[in-house]
């Protein structure tokens, strides 16, 4: 892998480039070629949209079509896998994760996606609380909806989560409204009646009738109560966090996930907080690719940072596992108006503009990419603004710029991102908060929220993605079928008939969405000469019914042409990974999301 370096230092980084792999081969298949065959593939290509075998070599597909025709390219010793019939699809690229930071903690998470049952979901919990030691917590780190409990649709108490746990620190993140903290984390955190809320910045800590803290935390909208409690929580070492990374890599793998688009977050510094994914790099130990953005640490000096950045680094740095692709999605901290539809709609103050022109005109300057966070179409507008005064000196329609999340964009916004040349990417954010956004906005707005099919018919480039892995899941199957369905995590209906998608078009917008990093031309589709991140699935999308989209899963991934995920008959593929550390991690006791088969 190519390191992302300091452009002065870039002469100097030859000893990493050919740092030795350390990694065992990422696939026991010995031959040169392997040839799939036997499939229903869906290409995404327009001139071959479906076929049945796949030729893979040197990392890029190298023949799509017919079986008899693909084995004509084939070398005599091709490894023949068949696929009896399964649907294949190209790899999934989720387009706004937060996949490095998530990484990093995933060994020590306890995950609460998809289980259907609240009595399901505290039995784990109560276990989890059994089995780890002294000094170290239980952490549930959002990516589920108490909507999603089929017998109590409902948050734990306080008194509940104490009764079990009263001497373990436990700390249950919902979305990024608030944090379920108990008293023995809250001693472990040093909050009592001492401590005052302005320690964070709009954070409000509630408390009883003498000023002692019960143990909600509540983001007032911004969620750096959350963010900080979380990160004074104990951590991995850094040999421990390659491992969990690898983990959660093939985690993702297993989901058909191949590529992400990372967007940084609270508390994830660039580059430190990066040299995990770098190290991995190095070793050849990859299996998702990560373009990543980078997310402002320091509010107040956002101009001070992207004007380093961008004399530092250039847009593009890296290799096909990982690259810098820009900065976002947090710009500037006074633009941000964040995605808690339990509260009143947030107003950015009025130098947010005079304040995201500034750095906007830093990153166009030195062609960088840009992607900002925008939920509501008031704030949309305002950013737009800046962007068509920056545009009017230097043209930004030449950048693969990404506004992301717009769940209440107006459709004048919508042909003025068009015009402006820019992407956008959704997410099925609202999924995880649909009782809150219904209460509060009503159900008219909840159909059209977001409005994607105008946003393709305005010709726009769109890709899906998840938001994982706090604010809703990183399964990628839950968005799926909200696209599809247009329904929540609860089963509550969100989006109507004129914003739902077909499963065809929903699939394209999670496979074909490469414009968005710049690498169109490289990956999205099963086209001869594409990158081979290829996924196999455990039953066919096209067919399964509507409820069971969510429980889809792939059966064999290939990233870069090598197994990265394998089950079942294809499990002997799959090369092993180091043992997860700690050893009671919850992962290896109840692996990631939810599987119904377990």
């Amino acid at each position: 892998m190519t390191a992302i370096t300091r452009r002065a230092a870039i002469a100097g980084s030859a000893s990493l480039l050919a740092a030795p792999a350390l990694a065992r081969s990422p696939t026991p298949i010995n031959a040169s070629e392997t040839l799939l065959v036997d499939g229903k593939v869906t290409t995404f290509h327009p001139s071959n949209p479906v076929a049945d075998a796949v030729l893979l070599r040197d990392g890029r597909i190298a023949a799509v079509g017919t079986e008899r025709d693909v084995r004509q390219h084939a070398a005599p010793d091709a490894e023949v896998i068949a696929l009896d019939g399964r649907r294949v699809v190209p790899g999934l690229i989720d387009s706004h994760t937060h996949t490095v930071r998530e990484g990093l903690q995933y060994a020590l998470e306890l995950r609460w996606d998809g289980i259907p049952t609240f009595a399901e979901a505290m039995a784990r919990l109560r276990e989890m609380v059994r089995r780890t030691p002294p000094g170290h917590w239980v952490r549930v780190v959002g990516g589920f909806s108490p909507e999603q409990f089929s017998d109590q649709p409902r948050m734990p108490t306080l008194e509940e989560i104490n009764a079990t746990a009263p001497d373990t620190p436990v700390y249950i993140l919902f979305v990024y409204t608030s944090a379920l903290v108990n008293g023995a984390a809250l001693r472990a955190l040093g909050i009592d009646r001492t401590r005052p809320d302005n320690r964070w910045p709009s954070a409000r800590i509630e408390r009883d009738g003498a000023g002692n803290p019960t143990g909600l935390l509540i983001a007032d909208p911004a969620p750096v109560v959350l963010y900080a409690t979380l990160f004074d929580a104990p951590r991995l070492s850094f040999e421990d966090a390659l491992v969990s990374t690898r983990h959660f890599m093939r985690e993702q793998n297993r989901l058909g996930i191949t590529s992400t688009l990372d967007c940084g977050g609270g508390f994830q510094n660039w580059p430190d907080d990066y040299e995990v994914i770098r190290e991995l790099g190095r070793r050849g130990e990859l299996t998702v690719r990560i373009g990543a953005s980078t997310f402002i640490q320091r509010p107040g000096r956002e101009l001070e940072d992207f004007t380093r950045w961008t004399s530092e680094y250039k847009a593009g740095e890296g290799d096909d596992w990982f690259r810098l692709i820009g900065g976002g999605e947090m710009l500037v901290l006074s633009a941000y108006d964040y995605e808690i539809f339990s509260g009143p709609r947030v107003v950015p103050p009025p130098q947010a503009e005079a304040e995201l022109e500034a750095v906007l005109r830093v990153m166009v300057a030195n062609d960088w990419p840009f992607r900002f966070h925008a939920t509501y179409g008031e704030t949309i507008g305002r950013h737009l603004d800046v962007i068509e005064r920056v545009h009017r000196d230097m043209p930004v329609d030449r950048l693969r710029w990404i506004l992301d999340h717009g769940e209440t964009i107006s459709e004048r916004d919508i042909d003025r991102v068009a015009a402006l040349g820019g992407g956008i990417s959704v997410q099925n954010r609202i999924a995880f908060q649909e009782r809150e956004f219904l209460d509060r906005y009503g159900a008219k707005s909840a159909s059209d929220a977001p409005p994607i099919r105008k946003m393709l018919r305005a010709g726009i480039p769109v890709g899906a993605g998840t938001d994982m892995s706090r604010v809703s899941s990183y399964n990628p199957w839950y968005c799926l079928e909200w696209l599809v369905t247009g329904r929540g995590i609860g089963g509550a209906q969100l989006l109507g008939p004129g914003s739902r998608l077909d499963r065809q078009t929903a699939l394209k917008v999670w496979t074909d969405n490469a414009w968005l990093s710049n690498e169109d031309r490289s990956k999205g589709r099963i086209a001869p000469g594409l990158l081979a991140d290829i996924a196999v699935l455990s039953e066919d999308y096209f067919a399964v019914p509507e409820e069971d989209i969510r429980h889809l899963e792939s059966v064999l991934t290939f990233a870069g042409g090598k197994v990265a995920w394998g089950a079942g008959e294809f499990a002997g593929l799959m090369p092993e990974l180091p043992p997860l550390k700690p050893d009671w991690s919850p992962v290896n006791l109840y692996g990631g999301t939810y599987r119904r088969e377990a």
